[in-house]
């Protein structure tokens, strides 16, 4: 890309190469997604079938070609916004002066991806600790935002961010700034479909400018987002339900740990010594967050886990009720408050999920299908198999 770029002499090939790519005769801005200078879109078009967001993670190209891979995006559209020239091109957007940053304007279908899930494939697309633009490409039209385009896409931008924070997968502050979404204009037409349509120049590009190595580094010990978890229903009806829902299903116990962050008793509650073959669901969504392959006796009283079922079913945030801060686990889909998690667990994670048996429903093996489990059976036939040799 034709980029203002402060690198060393390693990157200087990588530098003149995309130059040459950006320096294509620009043809006009495109006009189908641009919004003629009145206000930003709406979150949600006029008829609720589609929703809208917009995200800057520096080269447009790798960002737009990242979110059309996400289930639920209709289109993902390389653009400018936060400037304030009108009808920017290219050059003047890359050469700094105009105050725009490279964007991508996301439309999809609300009812298959969530905004909560668009928040955490971003996330996995960028550097947030980078104020000063991505990787190979510096300046400010190479930063990292979020644009809202309404105040609940402004709440959840900050909770998710503060999440990613106290979750400490960085060691630097995360600064990507939340910002009210503003006129939006499409990049030149060869810009767009980028990756699809130039697949060995992106490619070269992107291997080049020290992105996937960065995000392999960041999220390599992590699976793959399961974004089942991210649809209007959580993938199988796992969201929170009312207070009063909560107050006639739950018992008072159950209430007061999920959802008042209380502690039961130890070696009093109904899981700390189970020891049959099944998983821990979210009582209050039915969200599947722990297995009996995982769960040990840690002395604790409380029934202890070496490792969640996936990692993008669980939050984790800093508490600071005791002297000391700890890890504070709660459920996604339901906000539930769960336990803690220590680093004195056995191998091969280190680590011990202490959770409240309150805040969970056992569902055992022979169950699993029936209640709609059943991709996890083949957890216990492997651990059967590996038992017998």
């Amino acid at each position: 890309m034709g980029k203002l770029l402060t690198i060393g002499a390693p990157l200087a090939a990588l530098a003149a190469v995309a130059i040459w790519f950006g320096s294509q005769e620009p043809a006009p801005p495109a006009q189908i997604t641009r919004v003629p200078g009145d206000g930003p879109l709406p979150a949600v078009s006029a008829d609720g079938q589609h929703a809208f967001a917009t995200f800057a993670g520096g080269c447009f190209w790798c960002v737009e070609a990242d979110f059309e891979k996400v289930p639920g995006v209709i289109e993902a559209i390389s653009g400018y916004t936060g400037g304030d020239v009108a009808n920017p091109s290219y050059h003047q957007v890359a050469g700094g002066g105009t105050g725009h940053i490279e964007s991508v304007l996301v439309r999809y279908d609300p009812a298959v991806i969530t905004y909560d899930g668009l928040l955490q494939a971003f996330w996995r697309m960028i550097d947030p600790t980078d104020p000063a633009g991505q990787f190979a490409d510096r300046g400010h039209q190479y930063s990292t935002a979020i644009f809202y385009h309404d105040e609940e896409q402004r709440q959840a931008a900050q909770q998710s961010r503060a999440q990613l924070d106290a979750g400490g997968r960085f060691e630097r502050e995360i600064v990507t700034p939340i910002l009210p979404a503003e006129v939006f204009y499409a990049a030149e037409d060869y810009h767009q479909d980028y990756a699809e349509r130039n697949p060995l120049r992106y490619g070269f590009y992107r291997r080049n400018s020290g992105r996937d190595h960065f995000l392999a580094d960041a999220w390599g010990d992590t699976p793959p987002l399961d974004y089942a978890t991210y649809t209007a229903d959580g993938g199988k009806g796992f969201s929170k339900p009312t207070r009063a829902m909560l107050e006639q299903k739950l018992t008072p116990m159950q209430y007061h740990v999920t959802q008042e962050e209380g502690t039961e008793p130890p070696f009093d509650n109904a899981y700390w010594d189970n020891k049959r073959d099944g998983i821990y669901v979210d009582i209050v969504s039915g969200e599947p967050l722990f297995s009996s392959t995982d769960k040990y006796d840690s002395g604790t009283g409380w029934p202890s886990f070496s490792r969640p079922l996936d990692g993008s079913s669980i939050v984790e945030r800093t508490d600071y009720k005791l002297i000391l801060p700890r890890t504070e686990v709660r459920s996604r889909s339901a906000d539930s408050h769960l336990g803690h998690v220590f680093d004195d667990g056995p191998k091969p994670t280190g680590l011990r999920y202490c959770i409240n048996s309150a805040a969970l429903r056992f569902v055992p093996r022979e169950n699993l299908e029936q209640e709609g489990y059943g991709r996890f059976s083949a957890l216990f036939d492997a651990a059967g198999a590996a038992t017998s040799e």
